[in-house]
């Protein structure tokens, strides 16, 4: 009878300690990167435009000074 009560005594231990220990959820990031990629095009695509603008009339003419 004491045996049986303290094996059901133990189960009951690790049945508590087993829910006790789940994990909570991790929280939901604060940035999916979209915006991080995005600013990263944008910047790129400044720096295509403003090669483009100073390349470009450097091929045009031979005349052009540059400054």
């Amino acid at each position: 009878m004491a045996v049986s009560r303290v094996l059901m005594f133990l189960i009951a231990l690790m049945f508590g300690v087993a829910q006790a220990q789940t994990m909570a959820p991790a929280p939901s990031p604060s940035s999916d990167g979209t915006s991080i990629d995005q600013g990263v095009a944008y910047v790129l695509m400044l720096v295509a435009l403003v090669l483009t603008y100073l390349i470009h009339p450097l091929d045009a003419s031979s005349s052009y000074t540059f400054f």
